[in-house]
This record gives structure tokens, sequence and C-alpha cells, in this order.
């Protein structure tokens, strides 16, 4: 397995924690830590969970939410190689507050807080860029948590596919279904249909079994800024 892992379609801008670290902190990292695999919808963690470590996503995608009492999975972030999770709840010593649900085959490492801590002891040049990825990141979430009370259902879903399509030349093929979608975005199936239905008759995109192809990301970014 190669030691450079590259960003995969996901729905988060923020560099992950493990990407800010310098390289040969990641090689240490990976080097040591376990290998484990997990079929599509095993669960990879439970919510409450002690945090011992966190994860790194090497291969296939990773879907974060919360299971409801119903046993509805809300989704809150997908995630992709390179992607890593669960740090916050590791530096704050506190239990997990989400869920993990592979979607698909995937491989994950799982880094022990003990490893972690062994590789940046002594470190200073790591922290800064790792302080850096977790304020990205904290802000990102305001920002989506303010999203979600304004802008129309159209102009959310659209924004959300241009950013699981970035840095690709369309026309772009997004493994994600509708329900899935919805998750991400706190809406209903029936509105993330509509709005869905609403992009494609504009040309700027394309739907298919389990997939959503990104015609015109362009057109999407302006329709999200609307």
């Amino acid at each position: 397995m190669s030691n450079s892992l590259h960003f995969n379609r996901r729905s988060i801008h923020s560099p992950m924690l493990f990407a800010s670290l310098p390289q040969d902190v990641q090689d240490l990292l990976l080097a040591q830590a376990a290998e484990h695999r997990f079929a599509d919808g095993q669960r990879i963690q439970y919510r409450g969970d002690n945090a011992d470590g966190f994860w790194l996503i090497v291969e296939g995608s990773v879907s974060v939410g919360q299971f409801l009492p119903d046993g509805e999975f809300r989704g809150m972030a997908l995630l992709g190689p390179g992607d890593s999770y669960g740090e916050l709840a590791l530096f704050a010593h506190r239990p997990r507050v989400v869920d993990a649900v592979s979607r698909g085959d995937s491989r994950l490492r799982l880094i022990r807080s003990t490893l972690f801590e062994q590789a940046i002891a002594g470190r200073p040049d790591a922290m800064r860029p790792m302080l850096g990825a977790l304020a990205g990141q904290l802000q990102e979430m305001l920002e989506v948590i303010g999203g979600l009370r304004k802008g129309t259902s159209r102009a959310r879903v659209a924004g959300m596919l241009a950013t699981l399509a970035r840095d690709q030349e369309p026309p772009v093929e997004i493994d994600i279904t509708q329900e899935e979608l919805a998750e991400l975005l706190g809406l209903s199936r029936a509105t993330a249909n509509g709005a869905l239905r609403e992009l494609a008759k504009n040309g700027m995109i394309e739907r298919r079994y389990g997939k959503i192809v990104v015609r015109d990301p362009g057109a999407l970014r302006l329709l999200a800024l609307a």
C-alpha cells in the first residue's frame, strides 16, 4: 500500500487531522496502525463507545451520523480515502457522539491514542497544522448548521453535489443514493427528489440508479450561492 493517501469525493471541504500531519508522522502511524476490513452496511463505531483512538480510511467510504431510536440513520458527513475521524472525542476524553457505517467494502486503520501521542511528542511542527485542521472542521460545521436554516432545498442540494464533484473534470459520477443525499442535508427524500428532478431538467446533473452524474459543477456552485 502506498504511504500517500489522497482525498476522494467527500462532503467536507476542510482537511482532516491526519492529512495535516508532517509526512514522516503519517508514515510512522501508517506503519504501526492495525488495519480493519468492513463489509457494506457494517457498523464501524457506535455512539457512546470509548474513544481510544481515531480512524483513517484507506479504501472505500464511510457515512458518519447517528441512528435514531426507530433504527433510521441520519447522516452528517460522507468521508473517503485519506479522511480521518474520531479525533475530537479522543482529545476531549469523552465517548463518541456519532455512529459510523461502511458504504460498500472498506479498509480502515485504527490509530490508537498511545501511538498517536508518541508520534507527535516533541513535535511542535505537527501541532499548529493539526490545530488548524480541527479549527477548520469546527468552522465548517458551524457553517453547515447555519446553512440548514436558510437557502432553498434546491440550492442546498446543488451545493452538496458541487462539493462532492470538486476538483474533478465533468462529467463526475458520484456513488450516492437519493436517500443518502437527503440524510446529509437534513431533507426528506421527497424534497431531495424534487430538487434533483429540477437540477436534471436544467441539465446540471443526470440521475442513475444509486448514482448521480454531475455534468455542470459550475452551474451548481452558482445556484448554491444564489
